[in-house]
């Protein structure tokens, strides 16, 4: 049916009943006879004629896209009208006029020919406008252009496209000339019963669309229900993913938001928590920090077509950790102020960005594009909000306030004074009220008069005769070393010195032998002379080395007692080094005192108070073999250097007098704990005076 027949000049549509909605032939139209006419070929006309509008009845019945409509809607209405072609037109919301299909559409008068586009587009508008169907002759109206006209040779046969009363579009048919009249009305009957059922399927499609957007905006207003219901910005951001990809559509949603230069993703879609050292979470953030800085949305679906180079390297490295197949990255920004001058001085940044991720298909659905742009819209005004509300100032003490309103109701206001008054009280007390400023510190009680007993010369100890707490005497052998090396220089010294010894005796012997001559003598004499000079060297050398043998000899330097615990089983058989400490020898029967190692910041308030005072501080402590007893003493140095003592740190030695008389059995290195006297304070200072200095040494310092 692409060409034309004997239904041009033997087949009215219009001039008899329909059979099923389809027109038959009538022999009477033009006058022909129809028994010249084989009635078998009119008969297969009538039912492919007739299968024709079945298969457009049921298109219009079906569910399916409009640009796919009305290619298949055309192609059939053409062929059952056996014309030359079509098109079907709609008007936009300017008033102008856009071809959606066509078939065979006359390039020469209709695309080549601007005049002829001019005269064919407003008999189109005028066909529109009156919304009646209509036949336009071939080469019809003036050849001017300032009219509507028909430019083709064909006849044109119109019918509109209509929904509730109103004209959306037309169709047209491109029908050869030369059929008479009742023909031509029989073509445009057939047409408007085919844009009738058109019609309906545009009503259809619209009731779907309406239908369609009405779910859409009972989805979209929960959405923004939900997302503008709390200003936390985390809990806002997990509220849009899991919101707004029921919205969407979609597999995965996220949400990155600006932290500093870059951003960083803060939700995923069904997920509580997201580690953020997970690579593919990294890559994440670096694409969403790119397309940001580009201030323009991306829209990925497996083509690398115009895309920057900047974004393309972190696009393909995040493809490879999520394998997704769409991936849409939508700045966001926040709402622009209503003040223009604001508007022109404000530099618009994002406040983070919208991710929309497919991972079975790279197919954008139809509308998807809009749905993200909804929800990147309200997204960006409600974390805008809750950014802006996290960083007014002191928020936490300002919701603190008003989540306590109560306490100042009628019913509470009595007690909440009360509370006031009793805390204020508190506060004063502590600001006014003088206590005892004591400063803590740890030491040792041992005698004051003490020894360090250190080895002279490197060894191995041979033999230790004292023990532990023995008293020893000025001059009592506390230890014992031997040194190989010292022992063999001291034999090779004897050696030589016997050497020498005998050869000064030989040469003594020749002497006197009257054999020899003036000048054997004169050379004797002289070698005499060298060897007593070598031996009076060897000599001094060996009282050296025998007076460092000596030195291997540990004496006591004092009378006293031996301190060090097990001394014989740590040191005997040991090898020592040259000023190693072997043990202490103390007086017990001397004075005692304390050796208090106070921590260096703690140093300010002891100055000031000896500043203040005329006399050094006095120390109170206790033993920890009598941690329920109390002892006093007195400060008696304070050394000028802070030095690293155990696990307290840098720290200050202090020496304090106590009174022997007063302790009970002593031993040597009791653990101490000390109160320091400092004077006397205020209670608050006192008790928070650590936290005030924290706060001015790491805080307040750095303001």
């Amino acid at each position: 049916m692409s060409t034309a027949g004997p239904l041009d000049s033997q087949f009215s549509p219009g001039s008899v009943p329909l059979v099923g909605s389809v027109p038959t032939p009538d022999p009477a139209t033009n006058g022909v006879d129809m028994g010249t006419i084989d009635p078998v070929l009119i008969q297969q006309t009538k039912n492919e004629i007739r299968t024709l509008v079945t298969e457009i009845t049921r298109l219009c019945q079906a569910d399916i896209g409009l640009a796919e409509f009305y290619e298949e809607f055309l192609r059939r209405v053409v062929s059952a009208l056996a014309s030359h072609g079509g098109a079907v037109w709609s008007m936009r919301d300017d008033g102008s006029l856009q071809l959606d299909y066509q078939v065979n559409l006359p390039k020469s008068e209709l695309v080549d020919d601007e005049a002829s586009q001019l005269r064919h587009g407003r008999l189109l508008q005028n066909v529109i406008a009156s919304g009646q169907p209509t036949l336009v002759p071939p080469q019809s109206g003036s050849a001017d252009g300032e009219e509507a006209g028909n430019p083709t040779d064909f006849l044109l046969v119109l019918a509109c496209l209509r929904i509730d009363q109103e004209t959306i579009g037309v169709v047209e048919i491109f029908q050869r000339a030369g059929g008479g009249p009742t023909t031509q009305r029989g073509y445009l009957r057939f047409l408007v019963q085919m844009c009738e059922h058109a019609s309906d399927f545009l009503k259809n499609r619209r009731l779907r669309h309406l239908g369609d957007r009405q779910s859409l905006w009972e989805e979209l207003e929960g959405f923004i229900r939900s997302a503008h219901q709390g200003l936390d910005s985390k809990a806002t951001a997990y509220t849009i993913v899991n919101e707004s990809r029921r919205l969407i559509q979609c597999d995965r949603v996220s949400i990155a938001l600006r932290k500093g230069n870059r951003l960083t993703v803060e939700a995923v879609s069904g997920l509580d928590t997201i580690d953020r050292r997970a690579a593919e979470v990294q890559q994440l953030s670096r694409l969403a920090s790119v397309v940001a800085a580009a201030n323009r949305p991306l829209w990925y679906t497996g083509s690398n077509r115009d895309l920057p180079p900047q974004v393309e390297e972190p696009l393909h490295a995040y493809v490879d950790q999520s394998h997704a197949k769409m991936i849409a990255v939508v700045p966001l920004y926040p709402p622009e102020p209503e003040d223009e001058n604001d508007r022109n001085e404000r530099k618009q940044q994002a406040i983070g960005a919208l991710i929309v991720e497919e991972l079975a298909s790279s197919r954008i659905d139809d509308g998807m594009s809009e749905r993200v742009e909804i929800v990147a819209t309200h997204s960006a005004c409600a974390l805008t909000n809750a950014i802006e509300h996290e960083s007014l100032f002191l928020m936490p003490v300002w919701r603190a306030i008003g989540k306590a309103k109560w306490i100042v109701q009628a019913r509470t206001l009595p007690k909440t004074i009360a509370i006031a008054t009793v805390i204020l009280v508190f506060v004063l007390g502590l600001a006014i009220v003088p206590t005892d400023f004591d400063l803590a510190s740890n030491g040792k009680l041992q005698p004051a008069v003490r020894r360090e007993v250190f080895a002279h010369l490197d060894g191995v100890v041979i033999d230790v005769p004292v023990e532990h707490e023995q008293m020893v005497r000025t001059g009592d052998v506390l230890a014992r070393m031997s040194n190989n090396k010292l022992e063999v220089e001291i034999a090779n010294l004897i050696g030589r010195k016997r050497t020498t010894g005998e050869r000064i005796r030989s040469l003594t012997r020749a002497q006197y032998d009257q054999h020899l001559t003036g000048g054997q003598q004169n050379e004797m004499a002289g070698q005499l002379l060298e060897l007593d000079q070598s031996a009076e060297s060897i000599e001094r050398e060996l009282a050296l080395l025998r007076e460092q043998q000596e030195r291997l000899v540990l004496r006591s330097a004092m009378d006293g007692q031996v301190v060090t615990w097990s001394v014989g089983d740590v040191l005997l058989r040991r090898p020592v080094q040259r000023g190693q400490i072997l043990m202490t020898i103390v007086d017990p029967n001397d004075d005692w005192e304390l050796e208090l190692n106070m921590p260096e910041r703690r140093m300010g308030h002891l100055e000031r108070q000896i500043e203040d005072g005329e006399k050094l501080p006095t120390v109170t402590f206790t033993l920890a073999s009598h941690p329920g007893s109390e002892f006093e003493g007195q400060v008696t140095e304070i050394h000028r250097v802070a030095e690293v003592r155990g696990e307290d740190g840098n720290t200050v030695l202090l020496r304090v007098a106590v009174d022997r008389a007063a302790l009970p059995e002593l031993r040597s290195e009791t653990t101490v704990t000390a109160r320091v006297q400092c004077g006397r304070r205020s209670i608050g200072f006192v008790v928070f005076h650590e936290l005030i200095e924290t706060i001015q040494t790491k805080v307040l310092f750095w303001l």
